[in-house]
């Protein structure tokens, strides 16, 4: 059996995803597949053609999450698109945004593409400030919350897990565990909320399944701010 690598590994469905990233379904199946709006067809800024898969990749939860800061700021997606999909040809992979080189070797060439597609600072991935190129603030908050690693018998770094709370938090969204779901030590976030919500201590919880006390504590909070986020 062929291994499946780890970019390419089928995570999510479209409304899980969005449920872990804090985004309407909708936008999120607009930016794997496109949308229409006053009969005008708007392509896909994630996928490099609209596909009809209902099943999200790592690799494109990675790049959802990358898009997230943007859509944050304010920033027309549609604006990245031809970007993205030039830096898919440069760095020949299907998930640019999801592999490190593109942060850390390859800023001239992004902001080579991004000159070549007109992409004015106020929505670069690169900026330059005097003579040094530096990552925007959207893709520094995206950084901040992705880890890389070399995987795949491969010496590319690409996205191996992310920490929605910051990577202050212990809690881990990693492809390999829970089936993609928020853990803290390999337990899953929503399996302690849910115990402290039926009225089981944080001190119980935490004994019942021989974790440290603030791993419970941050496990029910990043809990409680997804459920806020989502009312």
């Amino acid at each position: 059996m062929a291994k499946v690598l780890t970019l390419e590994r089928p995570v999510y469905g479209v409304g899980e995803a969005a449920e872990l990233l804090g985004l309407r379904s909708d936008k999120v199946h607009g930016w794997l597949d496109g949308y229409t709006r006053k009969r005008v067809f708007y392509e896909p800024v994630i996928r490099e053609q609209s596909t009809g898969s209902k099943i999200v990749t790592w690799g494109e939860f990675v790049e959802l999450g990358y898009l997230r800061e943007y859509r944050r700021a304010g920033v027309p997606l549609q604006r990245l698109r031809p970007v993205i999909q030039t830096l898919r040809k440069r760095f020949e992979t299907p998930y640019p945004l999801a592999h490190y080189r593109p942060y850390i070797d390859g800023l001239e060439l992004v902001m080579k593409v991004q000159e070549e597609q007109g992409i004015p600072s106020t929505i670069a991935m690169v900026v330059r400030t005097g003579q040094q190129l530096m990552l925007s603030e959207s893709v520094e908050r995206f950084l901040r919350k992705v880890s890389f690693a070399p995987t795949d018998a491969s010496t590319d770094e690409v996205a191996v897990r992310m920490r929605p709370a910051g990577k202050a938090s212990p809690v881990v969204i990693d492809p390999l565990l829970r089936f993609g779901r928020p853990t803290v030590a390999g337990v899953a976030t929503e399996r302690l909320w849910e115990l402290n919500d039926a009225g089981e201590s944080l001190e119980d919880i935490a004994g019942a399944y021989d974790l440290d006390l603030h791993l419970v504590e941050a496990a029910v909070a990043y809990e409680e701010q997804q459920r806020s986020v989502a009312a």
